[in-house]
């Protein structure tokens, strides 16, 4: 995939390629899956089993943990279309109902998609829909370091 974009003086449009998500350690060990990916949104889905906290709810550091790499992956996505990367300067989350078994799924949408920050709302719900968990996330748009 690639996207083509206005250079900084809006001169010549010029080609990058979409950068791809690849799980990291912790993502893995979490069970996270990769349904869609794109600029306009990641979804992903991760299960309860494996990720609960002592009273036997889905941990809310596991709710934190994936939805800040959902949207993080949602921010970087947009920044390569600049051939720019993003790193997370914010993350904000709102636990609204729990979660005992099954699959939750994590979406992330912008909310803002600029040049220097990005802006991203992540929804985790449950199996039947139910919303489980509202983040929202900032993150910078940097160059990519080699």
């Amino acid at each position: 995939m690639s996207a083509t974009h206005e250079d900084s003086g809006g001169n010549q449009p010029s080609q990058h390629e979409l950068w791809k998500i690849t799980l990291g350690e912790l993502d893995e060990k979490m069970g996270v899956k990769i349904l869609e990916e794109s600029v306009e949104r990641v979804v992903a889905t991760m299960p309860v089993e494996g990720n609960r906290q002592s009273f036997g709810l889905l941990h809310g550091g596991a709710s934190l943990a994936v939805g800040e790499a959902v949207g993080s992956w949602a921010a970087v996505i947009h920044a390569s279309t600049m051939g720019k990367t993003a790193v997370g300067v914010d993350v904000s989350a709102t636990h609204h109902r729990s979660a005992r078994e099954g699959q939750v799924t994590i979406t992330a949408t912008p909310i803002h998609l600029g040049g220097t920050l990005t802006t991203h709302e992540v929804l985790i719900t449950n199996e039947a829909g139910q919303r489980l968990c509202t983040l929202r996330i900032t993150n910078l748009l940097m160059k990519r370091h080699k």
